[in-house]
């Protein structure tokens, strides 16, 4: 048995994770979300009011365990289903001495034991596979006196065994006998009364539990018995027979008979269970985990999340990002959704986005947050399994979405008071996420106090993502040295939103572009660019042609980068079809030769034998075979040396490419090319004999071999 995790104290949030930032990221939805996939009333709760926290082994623990069960469920593993009722109140019960559970109690307490029971056995044995599921069942075994003990008291239906108790098989066949002596009574009361005509349509009916004989009113009086009761219209009179009445009686007292004898069988189970009281605790609380884990895998897969790398390093570094809302909105309505590339490190812990609006910067600006709050919580998140997330204890969120010209003032005001208290907590552990910074006062006086904002939170040393369109704040960003601007692209074209973060430079608005694309006078237009500053109409159009040119540019190096991965990819293929056809070739030039080997020293076998006297020293012709075998031997020695030879010199060969490729010196963080490549790229990840590289904005996972190492 899998020992369990050492208990610790309770896991506190982050802080600062407050209702607003709640709100900000959406991060209810999630909540509400995993809460509808819960089947336990426990697990639901836990859900509402889950939050993220920057205990490590905490937000280890819990991706490591939704992975396993997620993988177990994705690759077909034997599991059983997930579906049970809680037994909280049974529970208590059995904390009370001489109280009785109920029979749909002990229904219940038995369901979660064979459950208990089929889980402990599916993971038998693959504490390898699944070592985080494996230590979750702590002391937790299989039980099978438990389902012993009740399933001698119960049937398969959830009824008791007639042969519980002497005593209540002694009463069930009394009253057995008792309810065949009332049938017959009754029916012969029928059969006369059916006889003379006094009975309605339907001839008979129950009531409390007893059969009585559905008269005509007009002619009740003439039949001997108890009035039972009346029809709606008051045409049936409902009539116990008389004869009927005694035995009844009898079957009423043996039906008490019964119920306080069944008590009595509960009451003797219920103590004969007590003692697996901690047991069944520890099963409950397992199999409400399970759900609440079960709960988090269903989510996941509704989104294709899957499990990122935990690094103990602060850093942010998505690889095919997806905002988790957004995706599965997307995906009902059948629209694609762009995935984002972004990485955040302590070289560059900023990032300022700017361009046009609805170009999805605030999109983007929600997605890191939501994403890392996610992980932060143990959940598996929609980007690629590469991707790596670092431990914040504080996420810090401004995202304006509610502004409005009737509240401008007080929106600004209420900005600036949450501004003063990221001034006061932030530093070097923070995630900050500002949206539309500085907006809601005069464009002027708000960028040059937003400016004094951004340089005193960028000396604190946080992270984070800003989305802005004042110019200062560009301007600053590109000063920083562990700053980065970045922009969303518009189609050069069209002039519509591509959704795609371009990293390195600043955006454009495109303001006056897509004034004229929606139907604006260009007289109007013009008259607008005379009232600013021709610098900022010509730094804003520098900016324009700049990110146009980039894009185009862009997209030029993503063809030419993909195009040289794909040659070396089919270099790669064609060198080991090659290699393979030769080794074939090979093969059936060995197989020839040693036939042709065998039939050569199968002749000269021959020659031995037919030369072999019978009764003779035969002396020379043992020589000769003597000197036959010598010769053998040696050509096999040779033979062995030159295909050893010619191992030895491939692996030389491939040693020799490796260490002209300086392979061996390939890490995070190197700077590598393609082998077949001009252009540089840095190493995001290295797995197995496979690395992750950013060409650029273009990242494609490469075997190691195919790199040459630069520094």
């Amino acid at each position: 048995m899998v020992k369990s995790e050492p208990q610790s104290r309770p896991v506190r949030g982050l802080v600062g994770f407050d209702d607003q930032t709640v709100n900000d990221l959406e991060f209810s939805a999630i909540r509400s979300g995993l809460e509808a996939h819960c089947s336990s009333e426990a697990a639901k709760r836990r859900a509402l009011t889950l939050e993220p926290t920057a205990h490590r082994p905490t937000v280890l623990a819990a991706l490591e365990s939704t992975d396993e069960l997620r993988r177990i469920r994705v690759e077909g593993y034997t599991f059983p289903s997930l579906v049970f009722e809680e037994i909280r109140g049974e529970i208590k019960l059995l904390e009370v001495s001489g109280s009785a559970l109920t029979e749909a109690g002990f229904m219940r307490v038995l369901q979660c034991t064979r459950l208990v029971n089929d889980i402990v056995g599916a993971l038998h044995g693959r504490e390898r596979a699944f070592p985080r599921l494996c230590g979750m069942l702590g002391t937790v075994s299989e039980n099978k006196e438990i389902v012993k003990e009740i399933e001698a008291v119960f049937d398969p239906k959830g009824g008791v065994r007639s042969n519980a108790s002497d005593e209540l098989a002694r009463i069930r066949i009394n009253m057995q006998t008792a309810r065949r002596q009332v049938n017959r009574l009754f029916d012969k009361a029928m059969r006369a009364c059916t006889k003379q005509g006094w009975l309605a349509d339907t001839a008979e009916g129950y009531i409390n539990e007893r059969r009585v004989l559905a008269v005509a009113s007009t002619h009740k009086r003439k039949v001997r018995g108890s009035a039972m009761g009346t029809s709606k219209t008051g045409s049936v009179t409902f009539i116990e027979p008389a004869d009927c009445h005694q035995v009844n009686h009898e079957l009423e007292m043996l039906r008490d008979d019964e119920r306080r004898e069944i008590v009595r069988i509960l009451r003797e189970l219920t103590q004969r269970i007590r003692k697996h009281t901690p047991l069944i605790k520890a099963q409950q609380r397992l199999l409400v985990q399970l759900d609440f884990i079960q709960a988090k895998v269903k989510l996941a897969l509704s989104m294709d999340a899957a499990k990122p790398n935990l690094v103990k390093d602060l850093r942010v570094d998505l690889l095919k990002a997806h905002h988790p809302l957004l995706l599965l909105a997307h995906r009902n309505k059948g629209l694609p959704v762009e995935p984002q590339n972004l990485t955040l490190h302590q070289g560059r812990r900023v990032l300022v986005i700017s361009g046009p609006n609805a170009g999805g910067k605030s999109i983007t600006l929600k997605m890191v947050g939501l994403l890392q709050a996610m992980v932060q919580s143990g959940l598996l998140v929609p980007v690629h399994p590469d991707s790596a997330f670092g431990l914040f204890k504080q996420i810090l969120t401004d995202i304006g979405d509610n502004q409005s010209i009737e509240n401008q003032l007080s929106t600004y005001s209420y900005r600036l008071n949450r501004m003063k208290g990221f001034l006061a907590s932030a530093g070097r552990n923070s995630m900050l996420l500002l949206d539309e910074f500085g907006t809601g006062s005069d464009p002027e006086l708000g960028g040059a106090l937003a400016e004094v904002f951004f340089e005193e939170l960028y000396d604190k040393g946080v992270f984070g993502v800003i989305t802005t369109h004042y110019a200062n704040i560009k301007t600053r960003a590109t000063q920083m040295t562990e700053a980065i601007n970045g922009s969303m692209l518009f189609d050069a074209e069209t002039l519509s939103p591509t959704y795609h973060l371009d990293l390195g430079q600043p955006g454009s608005s495109f303001t006056f572009e897509v004034a004229e694309l929606n139907g604006i006078p260009e007289a109007l237009i013009g008259r607008a660019k005379q009232k600013l500053d021709p610098r900022k109409v010509q730094l804003d159009g520098l900016i324009a042609s700049l990110q146009k040119e980039k894009t185009r540019h862009a997209k030029m190096t993503d063809r030419k980068l993909k195009a040289e991965h794909e040659a070396a990819e089919a270099k790669r293929a064609y060198e080991s079809r090659a290699e393979k056809l030769e080794e074939r070739q090979e093969s059936v030039q060995r197989v020839g030769q040693d036939q042709n080997s065998a039939l050569v020293r199968g002749k000269k076998l021959q020659q031995f034998i037919d030369r072999f006297k019978s009764g003779q020293a035969n002396k020379t012709l043992l020589e000769d075979v003597r000197k036959y075998l010598s010769v053998e031997a040696t050509k096999q020695a040779e033979k062995a040396q030159a295909a050893a030879q010619k191992k030895a010199a491939a692996q030389q060969r491939k040693k020799s490419r490796r260490t002209e490729q300086h392979t061996d010196k390939i890490a995070v963080g190197s700077t590598v090319r393609l082998k077949d490549g001009r252009q540089r790229g840095e190493v995001l990840t290295l797995k197995g004999k496979k690395a992750t590289v950013a060409f650029g904005e273009f990242r494609t996972r490469v075997e190691i071999d195919d790199l040459v190492w630069i520094r």
